[in-house]
């Protein structure tokens, strides 16, 4: 027993310790959770306030804290949702107590006179609409969030002041989304539409990309979750384009970026032969812009360049990031993409020759582009017609190697790194619905979205003597806007018929009020008005519905759900369209001949109803569905990342001062059969899921593949000739308990 009275310090107050206060505060929390043992946790912390002289109160809600963590590892997953309940009381009486006020529409005005909020966000609403939003705010809400999730939300997405301390609660960051996005909606109803956006936002049903998740309403930094450029032949293409990356990249966005154009080294400069140093300097130029140009100073860029696999320069392009080598030649900053045809494929079974070209003397000799075509059909095609066209010229220059040397080169660097990620560019570019406008030359940082990309070209003149006039010839320069549904709990509560047509609303809202600095983007954005709806916690879904990942069942249920998800999506954007309009670039497109449908097998009667509304009315979003990485925000709603397996039970987050222990959610005595660490799994089953999946994505998915460190060259080899075979657009990381990936390369790009 203690001989001495303990002092509570609360800010200027000190006051002797009350234990009926701190047992009534306690009981209050823990009598949300009856089936929890908490005697020998109330027992801990009296113990633990009582034998110290002083403490203050802040500390008092840390111990709180970190033995309610304390509890989960040995006794129940559900202690985490008692440490988020203290994080949350206290977020809510330092937040307050911060700025001043309490309520939402107070807020609003202090944070627009603190320059956090925009003020022409706020004041295109009525005080009396700001109230209603502040009226329908439900902070019970929070009770949803793990302790991780809400500490993740607070620490990377709430308002800050200069000082980095929270200016705003978490259901007031889901209704400024919804603000946000419901803006320029028709004043006579878009307080209700901003209330139904709420509902998805609050009861996690739905997040939004990472972006708009953080700057949504405020002062700094734009929505769009990443970008894709392509880089013609020319210093003014090759600097431009890395001006516009690291425009982009200050302001939050990933990028992917198609090199595939420029010459290899040793090629010629107007006509000097031998001198061009080939794509690895640029490549390095992108590095640095990566390394320099952080994102709102929190992490620093991430690039992805991708490259074609008939290009001279492939295997200095394979070697970027190899940790090895001469550094002259590394650029390890950088994430690499490889764009893979059918042919190549083909060419790695048979064991064959395969032949490198230079993109520049192809283009001088022959008038046209090898990487401007590709196989309409399988096994035939335009792409091996000109490959074989180049083979046989006499007066082409090629390099002969074996295909399979390439392929050991690729798998030696994802061993090693976790990339190249793999685009098969013939299967990507049959399936683009807007075909009749473009092509699909390479994918973004996380190789789900599959838009139309071309180059800008610039023309410049001197007016009158002493003014430079700089025009442009705008190509496709793709925008990510993405969102993406909980499925371990959307599916299990039945709200994805009322939930998809709000998320479709606020994406394609997203379009409208977001401000893009790199104004081609901009366009782009209009000319296509592309969405990347996607999903995340299939896992969690999965092992909720008694479904084993290694089973055909796994294999027919998401052909199943992604079928109905992709009804959902599209019906909303036709609904969309017959409310606001088509897509600029709808007519001609596969969305209104109806080949989309047909291509995909889609004859039932309800089908065939949406196919004829789309072809009357159109479609409001020219690309919709794109399942990204999504590893934070799943955190944030409690659920499991994307559409990968678990990597374990239990895991730690490492903090300054201690661990936090993590659990997958809902885990028990059923769901535990269900759920498989990804380095047990046969990734054959990974690939059927993808596969299945595949049919109703118009754009892809970001599918890892998980491998033992020690796998044999042809197993890896079998995966990728698997994953091919079965049409998998593309995969993302390698990953291997060998290498380290940092999951946070893609953190802007989520949904």
């Amino acid at each position: 027993m203690t001989t001495f009275k303990t002092i509570v310090i609360d800010g200027n107050e000190r006051s002797e310790f009350d234990a009926s206060r701190l047992d009534a505060y306690l009981e209050a929390v823990l009598s949300e959770f009856p089936e929890l043992d908490t005697t020998r946790y109330k027992d801990r912390i009296f113990r633990s306030v009582q034998r110290r002289r002083e403490i203050k109160a802040e500390n008092i809600t840390e111990m709180l804290i970190r033995n309610a963590l304390d509890e989960i590892e040995t006794h129940a997953p559900d202690w985490t949702f008692v440490a988020s309940r203290f994080y949350s009381k206290q977020l809510h009486k330092d937040t307050i107590a911060r700025r001043g006020v309490v309520s939402y529409a107070e807020a609003v005005e202090v944070l627009v006179d603190q320059d956090v909020y925009k003020k022409e966000l706020f004041d295109s609403y009525t005080k009396s609409e700001l109230q209603m939003a502040s009226d329908w705010i439900d902070h019970s809400k929070d009770g949803l969030f793990t302790y991780i999730g809400l500490l993740t939300l607070d620490s990377r997405y709430l308002a800050k002041t200069p000082e980095f301390k929270t200016l705003e609660l978490p259901q007031e960051r889901f209704m400024t989304i919804a603000l946000t996005l419901m803006v320029q909606e028709p004043v006579s109803k878009r307080m209700e539409l901003v209330k139904e956006a709420y509902w998805a936002l609050s009861s996690l049903y739905m997040t939004v990309a990472t972006p708009t998740l953080a700057n949504a309403g405020k002062t700094h930094g734009q929505l769009s979750s990443c970008f894709v450029d392509i880089m013609d032949d020319s210093l003014r293409s090759i600097y431009d384009s890395n001006t516009d990356v690291a425009t982009l990249s200050k302001s939050g966005g990933g990028i992917g970026v198609y090199i595939g154009k420029i010459r290899s080294k040793g090629s010629d400069i107007r006509g000097f032969k031998g001198v061009a140093s080939g794509i690895v300097g640029w490549a390095k130029g992108l590095n640095n812009t990566a390394v320099s140009v952080d994102q709102l100073g929190q992490r620093q860029g991430s690039i992805a360049v991708y490259y074609e696999i008939h290009g001279k320069d492939i295997f200095r392009f394979l070697d970027l990031r190899l940790n090895n080598g001469d550094e002259r030649e590394r650029a390890h900053d950088l994430f690499l993409g490889v764009c893979v045809p059918d042919l190549f494929m083909e060419k790695v079974k048979a064991r064959e020759k395969w032949y490198l070209f230079d993109p520049h003397e192809v283009r001088t000799k022959k008038g046209w582009s090898l990487e401007d075509y590709y196989d309409e059909e399988e096994g035939r095609g335009s792409y091996r017609d000109k490959y074989q066209e180049l083979v046989d010229d006499p007066n082409i220059s090629k390099d002969e190697v074996e295909s399979i040397d390439i392929m050991k080169a690729i798998m030696k660097s994802q061993l090693e790194t976790g990339v190249p990620y793999m685009f098969y560019r013939d299967t990507v570019n049959r399936a683009n619905p807007n075909k009749h406008l473009g092509m699909i030359y390479c994918s973004n940082l996380c190789t789900e979205i599959m838009q139309n990309l071309s180059v800008t070209t610039i023309k410049e003149e001197v007016l009158n003597g002493d003014t430079i006039v700089i025009q442009k010839q705008v190509g496709d320069f793709v925008t990510c806007n993405l969102s993406s549904i909980n499925l371990g709990r959307a599916v299990i509560d039945d709200v994805l018929e009322r939930l998809i047509p709000i998320q479709v609303r606020m994406l394609d809202n997203t379009i409208d009020v977001n401000d893009i600095e790199v104004l081609q983007a901009q366009a782009t954005n209009k000319k296509y008005r592309a969405v990347g709806l996607g999903t995340f916690g299939l896992a969690h879904l999965q092992a909720l519905k008694g479904i084993k990942w290694e089973s055909q069942e796994a294999v027919d249920f998401n052909d199943k759900l992604y079928e109905k998800i992709a009804f959902l999506t599209i019906n909303a954007s036709a609904d969309l369209s017959i409310e606001k309009g088509a897509y600029p670039a709808f007519s001609g497109s596969e969305w209104h001949t109806g080949e989309y449908f047909r291509r995909r097998g889609y004859d039932s009667q309800e089908w065939n109803l949406l196919e004829a509304k789309i072809a009357t009315h159109g479609l409001r979003n020219g690309y919709l569905m794109a399942v990204a990485p999504n590893g934070t925000t799943s955190v944030i709603a409690g659920s499991t990342a994307s559409i990968d397996p678990i990597f374990n039970l239990k895991y730690s987050e490492e903090k300054k001062d201690y661990k936090i222990p993590v659990v997958v959610p809902d885990l028990n005595a059923r769901t535990r059969f269900y759920y498989k660490g990804a380095y047990f799994i046969d990734q054959k089953w990974t690939l059927r899921q993808n596969a299945a999946r595949q049919r109703h994505i118009d754009q892809s998915q970001s599918c890892n593949l998980y491998v033992a460190p020690d796998i044999k060259a042809i197993e890896l080899l079998d995966l990728h000739m698997t994953a091919w075979e079965l049409k998998v657009k593309s995969t993302y990381y390698v990953r291997s308990q060998a290498v380290v990936i940092d999951d946070n390369n893609c953190e802007w790009c989520q949904g």
